[in-house]
């Protein structure tokens, strides 16, 4: 090989390997980190006005992720929420975000954290499909089409 293309080929090459590691790089954001499965929206009783959007976020990155906010078209105000145990009564109450581990997953699951659907535009029935942008802590977006559920809840009697 002749001196000046070797030369030339330690010049190069570190640029090109550095500048086809970009897209990677750039990949990083939280959208392109999180992925949410088994979503599902919880069907509503006539006359209901607020629903609830469940699912499992897994977080593949080496970067702690959250939820800071999400939005639906399906309802005027949508929150984030969890419910708590607090004096013997179950409570609930809006949280300003829901931390995603880096490499783990969190469960957003009824008795638990939530996406709070209030003010619903239309009663939600099994088989619909609702909407669900989930907003992450850097500003990105991510859209799911989230199938609505009859989930049955276990009622105690007295």
């Amino acid at each position: 090989m002749k001196p000046y293309l070797r030369s030339y080929l330690l010049l190069v090459l570190p640029l090109l390997i550095g500048l086809t590691s970009m897209p990677l790089i750039a990949a990083e954001d939280a959208a392109g980190s999180v992925f949410a499965t088994d979503p599902y929206v919880r069907a509503m009783a006539p006359g209901q006005t607020s629903s609830a959007a469940f699912m499992k976020l897994r977080n593949g990155s080496n970067t702690d992720h959250a939820v800071v906010s999400a939005e639906s078209a399906a309802a005027r105000i949508v929150e984030l929420h969890i419910h708590t145990m607090e004096d013997g009564m179950m409570r609930m109450r809006q949280v300003d975000r829901i931390d995603i581990p880096a490499q783990g997953e969190t469960v957003l699951q009824p008795g638990g954290l939530h996406v709070m659907l209030m003010g619903v535009k239309s009663t939600l029935k099994a088989g619909d499909k609702v909407s669900v942008t989930l907003v992450f802590e850097d500003g990105s977006r991510e859209e799911i089409q989230a199938p609505v559920r009859k989930i049955k809840t276990k009622m105690q009697m007295h």
